[in-house]
């Protein structure tokens, strides 16, 4: 996610510097972020001198503090409230007074982000969908504590760079996941249930609702331990059964069968 961010905000013209745990995860981010660049470019994509261009606008750190002079910091770590909370204290302390800090989280509560700032109404939920350069959509957050400029040059942002916002409030899951995640378990269950097979649910869900994909290949994408991560964020705030994971989610994460990243979920993946 957080590569895909880059890669819009440098191709829309803005000056990107990006922040990894290391040195290491530093090079190897600029690394990728190149290839597909260049894997654009060979496909007829992207100009030769857009992607030079853009490439000369991505640098990369493994240190916080550098983002000093930045305008707008969008955090996209993962999904863990505390370790969310902690980064936006040390933001609020390095970033210019003026800074908007955004954070990408799918299921974390935006609210407790800005309580952990000095800045809360300049603290914004800014939430792209997988992969960041060809889906569409973000939803902008705003807490009962983001002032209303904030909010509007959160939003003109994600138009800049050529997504469509949509505005939602700090309500967990927010719009596509609070409709989307019932879904997702409800397709497990069915299997589970033994009523089709992966394959057919798949088909079924494509071919009968108009969908991409279907639901055991969107889980594999997102990653399993992700989506049962924000089931029970959402059972614990509504308390539904709809929202529940599934027993057979939650053996497959402790297995370790987390999707395309780990080479099985509910499919299995070669190594290309």
């Amino acid at each position: 996610m957080g590569s895909g961010i880059v890669q819009v905000a440098a191709q829309a013209g803005y000056s990107v510097l990006f922040v990894e745990a290391n040195d290491e995860l530093v090079k190897r981010g600029l690394g990728r972020l190149r290839d597909t660049l260049e894997g654009l470019a060979a496909r007829g994509k992207l100009e030769a001198r857009a992607k030079d261009e853009t490439l000369g606008r991505i640098a990369g750190t493994p240190r916080l503090d550098d983002l000093k002079a930045c305008d707008l910091v969008i955090e996209a770590m993962t999904e863990n409230q505390a370790l969310k909370n902690e980064t936006f204290a040390k933001l609020d302390r390095i970033c210019a007074p003026a800074a908007i800090l955004a954070t990408n989280t799918s299921s974390c509560n935006v609210t407790a982000l800005a309580a952990a700032t000095k800045r809360p109404g300049q603290v914004v939920g800014m939430h792209f969908f997988n992969p960041v350069p060809l889906m569409k959509l973000v939803e902008v957050v705003r807490t009962i504590l983001t002032d209303d400029a904030a909010a509007t040059a959160a939003t003109e942002f994600v138009r800049s760079v050529g997504k469509v916002p949509v505005q939602a409030k700090d309500a967990t899951a927010f719009i596509v996941n609070r409709l989307l995640v019932p879904y997702l378990l409800d397709a497990i269950r069915v299997y589970e249930g033994g009523l089709a097979s992966l394959e057919d649910i798949d088909a079924a869900m494509k071919l009968g609702c108009g969908y991409p994909m279907g639901p055991f290949t969107l889980l594999d994408l997102v990653g399993l331990d992700t989506a049962m991560y924000v089931a029970e964020v959402m059972f614990d705030e509504f308390r539904e059964a709809r929202y529940a994971p599934p027993p057979l989610l939650k053996r497959m994460v402790m297995a370790g069968q987390l999707g395309r990243k780990t080479g099985r979920g509910f499919y299995t993946y070669d190594a290309k």
